[in-house]
């Protein structure tokens, strides 16, 4: 009676050390790569007006034409976590380099198509007349690196999948600081203008992928795995990447129609969603670090056909998950009067924004146990079950987001909306939790 307690306390204490040791440093290279556009926001915006509505525009495209592929960095995590739980370094690393070949061949891919289509793109996302051809310029030169943003998101993969989470934390800081000083000397010593910015966001950008290879290239000649590309490999890759895909876009769908709808409530209401929705990604950055957490040990433990422990690990995420969602949101309640300031002065605004911020702040423990087992599915290859998941949220998302302002219903209602898609992707993802469906275990699923 005394051993199992004793035990249950020793695994749960190893079960936080993993977490730790992965999720803090994952937050940390999260958080960094949002401050590129920041940096490049607080440069440009010195320039003039219409550079800074310029900037807006274009990084909008930009990031929603990368964050598309974030599957690149979670289906590689847990393709390289199941070798490495199953003690085949070289097949993690040669997974890995399957995973950096795809995102290249897509990176090309989008470059080609961005290149042309940048005035469509621009004039399409409403850019004024002045600011449309700084929007142009910016997103032609930036999409020069986007190759190099998909092979950072691969091979951040790689290491994640390898149970190093600090390597993409140092070069993330790096890569922010080299864009911070690119961009002034290049806008502002040289005198390139929001040009200067672009290029000094591509340098940037170049650089931290040549030194995620550095790293993953002596790993492969230390355990000889080769670097060649293989079309099999990458043919898998891409296939096992399609399910997360459709899981990604239809979350972009439910962002996208939530501030379509805030829009029709008219400005008040989108100024205070605007802010709503900057504290909703910040918190989304902490508990996704749990999740990514979540994704590496959950690959390794069924790698390692060790069911037991994945089935340990998902429970004591579980509780993380809760636990970060309950400080998340008490913290949202106690820092209100800090940080609404920061973001507006208007009385309105601040009227409209306090009840909705107050359903955030309870929606996080929910939202906290969504990111945890949507990232243990993600651990196990469950990508398929994802992607149904998260289109059958979309389907009940749309109509009551879009019977908010029919009904008379304002900014709290779409809230309260926005809540009932995460109740919904808690229900489906806990249902696939519950079922074991998921431990699928083996160096492949």
């Amino acid at each position: 009676m005394t051993k199992a307690p004793a035990t249950s306390s020793l695994s749960r204490r190893r079960h936080d050390r993993e977490i730790i040791a992965l999720a803090v440093p994952a937050f940390g290279a999260l958080v960094a790569e949002p401050l590129f556009v920041l940096v490049d926001s607080a440069i440009v915006g010195h320039l003039g007006t219409p550079q800074l509505a310029g900037l807006g525009v274009a990084a909008a495209l930009l990031m929603t034409a990368v964050s598309i592929f974030v599957f690149l960095a979670y289906a590689t995590t847990a393709a390289v976590a199941r070798r490495v739980g199953a003690g085949d370094l070289p097949s993690a690393i040669r997974q890995g380099m399957d995973g950096i070949w795809l995102a290249l061949l897509l990176g090309a891919v989008v470059v080609g198509t961005l290149l042309p289509a940048a005035p469509w793109l621009v004039d399409v996302f409403g850019a004024s007349d002045t600011a449309a051809p700084y929007a142009t310029t910016y997103l032609r030169i930036s999409s020069l690196g986007i190759p190099a943003m998909l092979v950072v998101l691969a091979a951040t993969g790689v290491l994640r999948g390898l149970q190093d989470t600090r390597t993409p934390l140092y070069v993330a800081i790096g890569g922010f600081t080299a864009n911070g000083v690119l961009n002034v000397i290049l806008v502002y010593g040289l005198g390139l203008g929001i040009a200067g910015s672009a290029w000094g966001t591509v340098i940037a950008q170049a650089g931290m992928a040549a030194a995620y290879l550095v790293v993953v290239v002596r790993g492969a000649k230390r355990h000889g795995a080769s670097l060649r590309p293989d079309a099999a490999g990458i043919r898998a890759s891409a296939q096992a990447g399609v399910p997360l895909l459709v899981r990604t876009l239809s979350l972009r769908a439910v962002l996208m129609i939530a501030t379509a709808v805030a829009a029709r409530l008219g400005d008040t209401d989108i100024a205070a969603h605007q802010i709503i929705l900057s504290l909703w990604s910040l918190t989304a950055f902490a508990l996704d670090a749990i999740a990514i957490a979540g994704q590496a040990i959950i690959g390794r433990h069924l790698g390692a056909n060790d069911a037991k422990g994945a089935r340990e690990a998902c429970r004591r995420m579980v509780e993380w998950g809760i636990m970060s969602g309950v400080v998340l949101g008490i913290l949202i309640v106690l820092a209100r009067p800090l940080f609404i300031p920061l973001f507006t002065s208007d009385p309105t605004v601040r009227d409209t924004l306090l009840p909705a911020l107050l359903v955030v702040a309870l929606s996080q423990p929910i939202a906290g146990v969504v990111f945890v087992l949507d990232g243990v599915l993600m651990g196990a290859g469950d990508g398929r079950y994802l992607a149904w998941a998260m289109l059958v949220t979309l389907g009940v998302f749309v109509p009551v987001a879009l019977l908010v302002p029919a009904f008379g219903g304002g900014l709290t209602a779409l809230w309260w909306a926005m809540t009932l898609m995460m109740v919904v992707r808690l229900v489906t993802l806990w249902m696939r939790a519950r079922s074991g469906r998921w431990i699928v275990t083996g160096a492949t699923r």
